[in-house]
């Protein structure tokens, strides 16, 4: 099989798995424990929250462990929201293409009389911070953006939009769970708040995450019970996930050029052989974009057909979020950079990492057009198109 969807999860690598195992047979003790075994797990708990800390260019007591980008997404903008309405400030300012853990948590704020703005997003995908200054108000209590897109991979100005709500003393936050291991990040140079990210997007393991929350923020708890995590997230802490985290984060960070640079010479191939097939384009910027995403429209066709004959020939992808999989409707992210209804139902997200190869983005271009006609010749819409009978919206 070939796995093109990266996005979606990564393979474990063979660094984290090593760390971890450890921690899941002789060093299996709870950190809260007193004796020889909990300590060995505290310290373990101690390393992996410094390294992780390195890695962001912050400190180690700013570094919160979840249960993923999630987690962390929630108990960031709810922590901001609850601080802001302390001091009568109810509003906060997103784009209209976050992922849903970001949306749903502001859908939940509205519903407490929260006003919220979602920035228009250009067809490339990318916001300005000059929009984000014009839709700042004294009111504003948080500013929440995301580092690089799940489904398009377009990446925002970080540091400017952070420099700006720095200046307007606004915390500012972002869901970096696509671009952690895979973007140089450093919080404090890129005027970063709060930060979130997942273990399993770069090669550690699924149910582990981070909370970065700059110093003097108050975080407000999600879940109660426990002392774990400065008072700030109960539960016994996972530490072979956390320590497998750490070591999966410092090893893409110790590598993050010369992968980005592989990833992003597969990822140029891939673009340049797909935009050969007629009436397709190119979902977010040519450019500015994350390493490994690419994400095309291809009119005529529908994505879950694609993606069923894909997986027949032996390729893993995806047609947007793995989040949302299950949904017949269009993605919200195309819809957001105006794609319409129709041409979205036709999308493909190629998510690629360093463990893909040149042989593989040869068979993917070999097999996608192959595809893309079969489910044209069988459409009725696409032969009235190639009929005139039907304007094509894809030119």
């Amino acid at each position: 099989m070939i796995y093109a969807d990266n996005a979606a999860t990564t393979k474990l690598s063979p660094t984290s798995l090593a760390a971890m195992l450890p921690y899941l047979t002789e060093h299996y003790g709870n950190p809260s424990s007193l004796h020889s075994i909990g300590q060995d797990a505290a310290e373990a708990l101690a390393r992996a929250r410094q390294t992780v800390a390195d890695c962001l260019g912050c400190r180690p007591d700013e570094i919160y462990f979840t249960s993923g980008g999630s987690e962390a997404d929630n108990q960031a903008i709810l922590s901001a929201a609850r601080n802001g309405a302390a001091h009568g400030k109810r509003h906060i300012i997103s784009t209209a293409f976050e992922h849903h853990a970001v949306l749903h948590t502001l859908q939940k704020l509205g519903r407490e009389g929260f006003e919220v703005t979602l920035l228009d997003v250009h067809e490339n995908g990318v916001i300005t911070p000059q929009e984000v200054a014009d839709a700042i108000r004294e009111d504003t209590c948080l500013v929440t953006i995301m580092y690089a897109n799940n489904e398009i991979g377009s990446i925002q100005p970080i540091p400017e939009i952070g420099a700006l709500c720095k200046e307007k003393k606004i915390p500012f936050h972002t869901d970096a769970v696509q671009a952690a291991g895979h973007l140089a990040i450093n919080v404090k140079e890129q005027n970063i708040d709060m930060l979130s990210l997942s273990g399993h997007k770069f090669h550690g393991p699924k149910g582990t995450g981070v909370l970065y929350a700059r110093k003097g923020l108050l975080l407000h708890n999600l879940i109660e019970g426990g002392a774990q995590e400065r008072r700030k997230r109960a539960g016994t802490e996972n530490i072979a996930g956390i320590v497998g985290l750490a070591a999966a984060l410092e090893e893409a960070c110790a590598h993050l050029e010369e992968n980005a640079a592989k990833v992003t010479a597969l990822r140029d191939k891939l673009i340049d052989g797909l935009s050969a097939i007629p009436h397709s384009v190119l979902n977010g910027d040519r450019t500015r974009r994350l390493p490994g995403n690419v994400n095309f429209c291809f009119e005529g066709i529908e994505g879950e057909s694609m993606l069923l004959l894909l997986d027949d020939k032996g390729i893993c992808a995806s047609s947007g979020s793995a989040c949302t999989s299950g949904s017949l409707d269009p993605s919200h992210v195309l819809l957001a950079i105006g794609r319409p209804h129709e041409i979205a139902h036709g999308s493909l997200r190629l998510s690629l990492s360093e463990y893909n190869t040149e042989e593989e983005i040869n068979a993917i271009l070999e097999a996608v057009p192959q595809v893309v006609d079969y489910l044209r010749n069988m459409s009725p819409l696409w032969r009235a198109m190639e009929k005139g009978e039907k304007p094509y919206v894809i030119q």
